[in-house]
């Protein structure tokens, strides 16, 4: 009796991101190190601007053939050449191309998630784009897919053994009490349960949620947030039968022992949630867009032109941003 067949799974689509970032280098240097093992990638941008090592692909089917051998790019040439280190304001309709189509070949089943390279936000302005980031710019291309659970765009942070969902991301410090609300908290939530389910296997999700004031409050004498809003909000999903904790405070929440009582927090603002990771594990961040009718991942840093064409940049963080997408991709496949 012949063992059937088990088929390859899809590769995984990668944008290239700001071409004058870092994007370039760190790519080519994640792809030499997975080129043997996988998970198996293909590229969607400038091919000249990905160097020698790059060889044209005309469908994300030819990245199998392609992979040990050179790096598979669908080839959407930039208007003018990539100068590394100093963004253009010409790249950025090239850049939300890429994005634009890297998300259509996920939605139509030719790749099996998107990994996406750092993009400057000034290039991508002036190139019409909207949106405060690639986040919300996922979760508008993908409004009109069909999603079985509940609809992000929710950010997640993975380091190691912790995980944390934002319900603000980029706001000034002093704007962020004015956004946080009962149904933002409620919504991050069901969101990051879901997902926890879903992609990462966890049957009974164990959530904190963390406090936005020191010491939660301390009784509404250091800010009345966490019990007039979160603390409604903790109320609400333990009545939706989550298993919630909280509000706590955050200055507690991330130590080793507390780690191992929860499967994700959910933190109020940015520098609550990249903070502990970062410290956690510099290196190797990923951050993973929730609630999306695809998989996408994407290294936790940003396109630090500063240090282009130094051969300094590290790819840890985009090849376990890789790997993330090509094991959510698999469970999703299940």
């Amino acid at each position: 009796m012949t063992t059937p067949m088990v088929p390859e799974p899809l590769p995984l689509c990668l944008t290239l991101g700001d071409p004058a970032g870092i994007g370039p280098e760190i790519i080519l240097k994640a792809w030499q190190a997975l080129r043997d093992t996988g998970p198996k990638f293909f590229v969607i941008g400038d091919l000249v601007a990905l160097g020698v090592d790059a060889h044209e692909i005309k469908a994300p089917a030819e990245t199998h053939l392609r992979f040990k051998s050179s790096l598979p790019v669908l080839n959407l040439p930039l208007p003018e050449p990539a100068r590394p280190g100093q963004p253009s304001l010409t790249a950025g309709k090239s850049i939300i191309q890429w994005i634009e189509t890297g998300v259509r070949l996920v939605a139509e089943g030719e790749a099996s998630g998107l990994v996406t390279a750092p993009i400057a936000k000034a290039s991508l302005y002036a190139g019409g784009f909207k949106f405060p980031g690639h986040t919300e710019f996922l979760g508008d291309l993908t409004r009109e897919v069909r999603h079985a659970g509940p609809r992000g765009p929710v950010m997640m942070l993975i380091a190691q053994d912790l995980r944390v969902a934002l319900v603000t991301v980029h706001l000034p410090l002093a704007e962020v009490p004015n956004h946080i609300t009962e149904a933002g908290i409620i919504h991050t939530a069901q969101v990051t349960a879901h997902a926890l389910m879903q992609d990462f296997g966890i049957q009974a999700p164990r959530l904190a949620i963390a406090a936005l004031n020191p010491h939660a409050g301390e009784n509404g004498t250091i800010g009345r947030e966490d019990i007039e809003i979160i603390a409604p909000a903790v109320a609400a999903l333990k009545s939706q039968g989550l298993n919630v904790t909280g509000p706590a405070p955050s200055d507690s929440l991330f130590s080793p022992d507390m780690r191992s009582r929860y499967d994700a927090v959910i933190c109020m603002y940015h520098d609550q949630a990249l903070i502990p990771i970062k410290m956690l594990d510099f290196w190797g961040g990923v951050n993973v867009t929730l609630g999306l009718p695809i998989v996408r991942t994407s290294p936790d840093h940003g396109t630090a032109f500063d240090i282009v064409g130094q051969d300094i940049a590290r790819p840890d963080s985009l090849i376990a941003a890789i790997k993330t997408a090509a094991a959510l991709a698999a469970r999703r496949a299940r």
